[in-house]
């Protein structure tokens, strides 16, 4: 009993004729009366290009341009109507899918953020500068908005600042973080983006976000013993650094046995989820630990 079967197609060699792509179709029928069943993807399109790299490019060369000139007919108030507005999506196979239940749910609670968001500038006004300083701004003042709310959380339950910040703020600074990988990952053809957005933030946080304050705070104070210790750290430190290297251990696996950090059979994809969330309530827990004087290291 035979489950495939390859099937040979000569091409036919055209005398003088120039170079080009050509394109046809191929269909499989049930043969009767013999004993072989078809299966529902019995239609193939088979295209003959000349260079391969080379349409790829130019077909991605031709979507951004098309995107670029939507881009540019998008107006003030077009983007408050965009972002008020629930509209239908289209698959893969380009058809229209009808507003989903969830989608409307999020869209019910996540429009306040989409009008305020519209406020930016259009991309193509000045080059897209207004645009990118103006969402810089809003991002900065909406974490300092969940930064504050975090904090007044914290001190209600009772929770140590400590505490606090690797949890309630890291996890309303960070959600921006994790939606946008999503989207790369999701619109992307590799994972490159989606893995390079998180590892550039976590450069952007560690660097920036510390090494500017304490440049600020050295100039301002004029102490040349300026100090300011972090109870805990030491242990957070540690914990950190041995759950990023089980994680990149991770990718690297799967790099090798599945060809890819993303992706692969649906159980290896939900055994790396829940490994990864692992981690981080490992990292949660102990850290907790250590600010609750429980475990220490020196």
């Amino acid at each position: 009993m035979e489950s495939k079967k390859e099937i040979v197609i000569p091409i036919l060699h055209k005398e003088g004729a120039e170079e080009r792509d050509e394109m046809f179709g191929v269909k499989l029928y049930d043969a009767w009366p013999a004993a072989v069943k078809v299966s529902k993807k019995d239609t193939l399109v088979i295209e003959i290009v000349t260079d391969a790299e080379r349409k790829k490019q130019a077909e991605a060369l031709t979507q951004l341009m098309e995107r670029i000139n939507r881009e540019e007919n998008i107006t003030w108030g077009q983007q408050f109507l965009n972002a008020t507005t629930l509209h239908p999506t289209k698959n893969e196979d380009g058809e229209i899918e009808d507003i989903s239940g969830s989608d409307a749910i999020l869209h019910f609670f996540s429009i306040g953020w989409k009008v305020l968001f519209a406020l930016c500038p259009p991309p193509h006004w000045g080059g897209g500068k207004p645009c990118f300083i103006t969402a810089i701004i809003f991002i900065g003042a909406l974490t300092a908005v969940v930064a504050e709310l975090a904090g007044a959380m914290g001190c209600v339950m009772g929770l140590k600042p400590g505490v606090t910040a690797i949890t309630f703020v890291a996890i309303g600074t960070s959600l921006p973080d994790t939606f946008a990988s999503m989207k790369a990952a999701t619109d992307s053809p590799n994972a490159d983006s989606a893995v390079g957005n998180i590892t550039g933030s976590n450069s952007v946080n560690v660097f920036l976000g510390l090494g500017l304050p304490w440049v600020i705070a050295v100039i301002y104070s004029g102490d040349e013993d300026y100090e300011v210790p972090a109870k805990g750290l030491d242990l957070s430190v540690v914990l950190f650094l041995s759950c990023c290297l089980v994680g990149i251990g991770i990718l690297i696996f799967r790099r090798c046995t599945v060809k890819g950090e993303l992706g692969g059979s649906s159980a290896g994809r939900i055994v790396s989820a829940i490994i990864f969330i692992s981690l981080w309530l490992i990292y949660i827990v102990f850290s907790t630990l250590g600010q609750y004087d429980v475990i220490s290291i020196s």
